[in-house]
């Protein structure tokens, strides 16, 4: 039988037994806090067996997939060691809820399993719960006695409580389960050893395939037991074992359920799978690599071929991996995983993900959503490996020279293999190794590690960031402890994420909330790139604008106008893709410039400061001269040559600083970097920089470059303004415009720049006669207004309204008053291009002697005119928008004296 035959089997009798066949749970539970994985068929029946809700049925029966990797069922370090342990697996199961009870779910199991499968009934053992006098448990008896109509009293064996007291948790129903086993040895083996010794001991060829669970009490917190209000039945087989046992094979993994996987990956690592590499329960990797074909490879396979189901699951199920809860027990699943893959099997680019379109084909007409989800799930997985795979090789390297070096030492001084604590904690902090992963990778090699050093690490780290971050404390809102961050921008727009925490900002007078996810696709702004824009898109259809992006501390922070509705909840981040585009475009021509720039001005020319984005670029350098329009033209030129050229991105991550800089590339001076650096290379022989910002694909991307704008910044630091692209394009379709519109206007000349040469001719001197009559007119206006002075208190006041066509005549009238009136205080008002005027000039003697100042004033007067001014004490102007205010305002003059 095939493993779909199988199941459907299973199925199949239940339901002629009156049972409703219903569909599996979600492997990832959201609402239950004593679980966060379904460990076991009944967890979605939990609330019936409490009593809290009816059964819909009183007979179902159902194939439920679970995951058991942490709390109380931990297999994970079991996984892919041996030929049983799984992370998830299916459970087939059939209940009753008040109806049934232990007679019936023995007759029926041992039916299915004997009549229908065909089992040797020789090859079966049976076992009963054996009592527990500390909490007053019987031996139950009664199952015993319904087995003895099938079975031979030597092949039922009683259990304790740790083999057959079934509970799902630390708290929840529980109660005496009945196990069945079945004996996979060969003939002789079976003649030396009696089976029933080899129950519950380990064996991986004597395995439990059926457990019967007799649903009777309830564990409280306290530990306590109570009563059910009715019992009830759970049965629990596992199916990757049964699929073993009727396909007559040694191992789990050598069933069809595993084998596609399993072929798959060795096809593709070009390394055969050997099925006798197990070892038995205890016994390090390491220890064992030297016995069997292909053992180390073996196991990779395996666990890959395991762990890729456990992840394709809670991924359909909406757990995404992350750093803390149920997704970081997804994210050490797929690390694992990725690790015996690159260790083992030389995978050393992403894989594991091309396994899930294999899988989802596989589980079709089964678990549909994993056919549904199968390019989303793929997606996820590629992120995390590549993820993963950078920090993966530096992290191994050092764990094996530290395992070298402090193994001498030891080997020297006696003593125990022990990874420090220290060390642990900077695999984890710096290579992104979670714990259990170096005390797997240390287990291998026959080493442990001091997990309270460990702890005492990480919480000394904690407190630092708690203390560097003090002022912010008291306004993060935390969703997860977790302040680690991942940048998936350089590879895609889109990412899934979750909201690690939240805060209110106000900024002159506007409320805005800063959002920092574990995973995010938008750049911050940094290097001068501007930061992201874009959207958060949550499962529920809200939309939440992304207005920008910057870094604090390191954190990646997205500003918005405000907050989620539900944000515990994943979310697709989702960046501008055309904001990035233009963005992109610009910062590469950015580099292309900066190169064209050495070659045409020098090789003195350094970076000094630069503004990238979606609209334009803005390069500051290293010059102490203007850049003439011939040397700007050969620039322009060289760059579009290179985009012409459409010269591939060369990208490179992780690059070793030294190693980057002796390759000749360009680094910005006064910029700190790290031990490994990012290059960006459009030809090897023309552009290579330092660079952490997005780029395009290819320069031809760029579409044309043109310089806008060149102009001084500092001493020795020029600048360039630039466009790209569609801004280029039109740009010259203005300018275009521009000409055709000027050559109308001057009737079509042949030499249009003679033309307006001509014209500026010609204005000039018009300007020159104009100003003159205005000189003659204000002569004209200083006499008359300077035989209008009224002493008062020995100081000449003016104040008198004017009619002059600029603010620079109206100055020049006062400082020639200024000239002929002694003691003056002149304020003199006008109209000008519509808009009311107000000019105040006092001589110096008299702000002095009398204390005025032209500027306060001056700021007084404009309020009539509903405006406001300054200027020095001795001369002052100011504006507004009142013209009838003029009057008033030269009235409350002569109030200052």
């Amino acid at each position: 039988m095939t493993a779909f035959e199988i199941r459907q089997a299973f199925l199949d009798f239940f339901k002629s037994k009156g049972h409703v066949i219903v569909p599996s749970a979600p492997i990832v539970i959201k609402n239950d806090p004593t679980l966060m994985f379904t460990n076991a068929g009944m967890n979605q029946f939990k609330s019936i067996f409490l009593g809290e809700e009816a059964a819909k049925y009183p007979r179902v029966a159902d194939t439920q997939r679970c995951l058991r990797v942490s709390g109380k069922h931990n297999d994970l370090e079991e996984v892919g060691i041996d030929t049983y342990h799984h992370t998830m697996f299916e459970m087939l199961g059939n209940w009753s809820f008040g109806d049934y009870f232990k007679k019936e779910a023995i007759a029926w199991s041992w039916e299915l399993l004997t009549e229908v499968y065909g089992i040797d009934k020789e090859r079966l053992y049976v076992t009963v719960f054996g009592g527990d006098e500390k909490e007053g448990l019987p031996i139950d008896t009664e199952a015993f006695d319904y087995w003895k109509q099938y079975v031979p009293e030597d092949r039922i064996l009683f259990g304790n409580k740790k083999d057959n007291f079934w509970e799902m948790g630390e708290s929840g129903p529980c109660g005496p389960c009945s196990e069945i086993h079945y004996d996979n040895r060969e003939e002789g083996e079976r003649l030396k050893v009696k089976g029933a010794s080899l129950v519950n001991a380990d064996d991986p060829q004597v395995i439990e395939i059926w457990n019967n669970v007799f649903m009777q009490f309830n564990r409280l917190k306290d530990d306590s037991l109570q009563p059910l209000p009715a019992k009830h039945v759970d049965t629990g087989m596992g199916f990757e074992r049964l699929v073993r046992v009727l396909q007559g094979k040694s191992s789990n993994y050598d069933t069809d359920v595993f084998q596609p996987l399993i072929q798959f990956i060795a096809d593709k690592s070009g390394k055969s799978y050997n099925p006798n590499s197990n070892i038995a329960p205890g016994d390090s990797l390491s220890a064992n690599l030297a016995f069997g074909e292909n053992f180390g490879e073996s196991v990779a396979m395996r666990v890959m071929a395991d762990h890729v189901r456990a992840i394709s699951f809670a991924i359909a199920d909406g757990q995404l991996p992350s750093n803390n809860k149920a997704g970081y027990v997804i994210r050490r699943i797929l690390r694992r995983a990725v690790r015996y893959a690159y260790q083992y099997l030389d995978f050393k680019e992403p894989f594991l993900n091309q396994l899930v379109p294999l899988l989802a084909q596989q589980f079709r007409n089964v678990f549909d959503d994993l056919w549904n989800q199968r390019d989303f799930i793929q997606k996820v997985i590629l992120e995390e490996e590549a993820s993963f795979l950078r920090t993966l090789q530096r992290g191994l390297t050092k764990f094996d020279r530290y395992i070298s070096s402090r193994g001498q030492e030891i080997y020297m001084e006696g003593q125990p293999k022990i990874i420090s604590g220290d060390f642990a904690f900077e695999l984890s902090d710096s290579d992104g190794f979670p714990l259990d992963l170096t005390e797997l990778m240390g287990r291998e090699e026959d080493w442990t590690v001091d997990v309270e050093g460990f702890n005492k690490a990480l919480e000394a780290q904690k407190s630092r960031s708690r203390a560097a971050t003090a002022i912010d404390t008291g306004d993060w809102v935390i969703l997860k402890d977790d302040d680690t961050v991942e940048f998936t921008g350089y590879d895609e727009l889109e990412s899934v994420a979750r909201i690690i925490k939240y805060r209110k900002v106000t900024a002159k007078g506007k409320e805005q909330y800063q959002i920092v996810l574990d995973k995010t696709p938008f750049y911050a702004e940094s290097g001068g790139q501007v930061g992201d824009k874009g959207e958060l898109v949550f499962p529920d259809g809200e939309v939440i604008e992304v207005t920008d992006t910057k870094k604090e501390n390191g954190l990646i922070v997205h500003f918005t106008d405000k907050l989620p509705t539900t944000p515990d909840d994943a979310l697709t981040a989702l960046v501008d893709g055309d904001l990035r585009t233009s963005t992109e475009n610009n910062h590469s021509a950015t580099h292309l410039l900066h190169a064209a720039m050495k070659q045409v001005l020098g090789t003195h020319v350094n970076q000094k400061g630069s503004l990238v984005n979606a609209d334009y670029l803005r390069f500051d350098f290293s010059h102490f001269a203007k850049v003439s329009d011939e040397e700007l033209a050969k620039i322009e030129a060289i760059v579009n040559e290179k985009v012409r050229e459409n010269i591939f991105l060369k990208e490179e991550r992780n690059v070793p600083y030294q190693q980057a800089i002796e390759s000749g590339v360009t680094a910005l001076f006064g910029e700190k970097y790290g031990d490994f650096v990012r290059v960006i290379t459009f030809d090897d022989q023309f552009s290579k920089e330092l660079c952490g910002g997005t780029h395009i694909k290819a320069t031809g991307q760029i579409g044309f470059f043109k310089i806008i704008a060149e102009s001084a910044v500092a001493a020795g630091v020029r600048r360039i303004e630039a466009i790209t692209g569609i801004a280029a394009e039109n740009y010259i379709n203005e300018q275009s415009k521009l000409v055709h519109q000027l050559k109308e206007l001057l009737k079509n000349p042949k030499d249009i720049s003679k033309s307006v040469e001509g014209l500026l001719d010609e204005n000039n001197r018009l300007k020159k006669e104009i100003e003159k009559s205005i000189l003659e007119k204000s002569s004209g206006l200083k006499n008359d207004l300077a035989q209008k002075a009224e002493t008062i208190n020995g100081i000449n006041f003016i104040a008198q309204k004017v009619t002059l066509p600029n603010a620079d005549a109206i100055k020049n009238l006062a400082y020639q008053l200024k000239d002929i009136v002694p003691n003056l205080f002149l304020v003199l008002a006008a109209e000008i291009s519509e808009k009311p005027s107000l000019t105040v000039m006092i001589a110096e003697n008299v702000v002095k002697e009398k204390g005025l100042n032209a500027g306060n004033i001056v700021r007084e007067l404009a309020k009539e005119i509903k405006g406001g001014g300054g200027g020095q004490p001795f001369f002052a102007t100011a504006g507004g928008s009142d013209l009838e205010g003029l009057d008033r305002a030269l009235e409350k003059a002569k109030s200052f004296l």
